[in-house]
């Protein structure tokens, strides 16, 4: 390094790209398709389920895509995706 110049305006040439960090909460609670989409699992099936029907039980089964209003936050949370 040259006399007279700070360390700050050296590293400031050198370009780095940040890496993102994937939300370890929302990595375990979401999947991606195979066709991209952001599936979610249903609630309200963790626990007092002797109190619920079967055709209860067996519609909150399954996996759904989340909705638009959360599907950019989502894309936030899982920057590269989810495998």
């Amino acid at each position: 390094m040259e006399r007279g110049k700070s360390m700050a305006s050296a590293k400031s040439k050198i370009k780095v790209k940040i890496k993102l960090k994937t939300r370890k909460s929302a990595a375990k609670r979401l999947k991606v398709s195979g066709t991209g989409k952001i599936m979610r699992r249903k609630g309200w099936k963790g626990h007092l389920l002797s109190g619920k029907n079967a055709t209860r039980k067996r519609r909150l089964s399954g996996a759904v895509e989340i909705t638009k209003d959360n599907l950019e936050n989502a894309k936030q949370m899982l920057p590269y995706g989810v495998k």
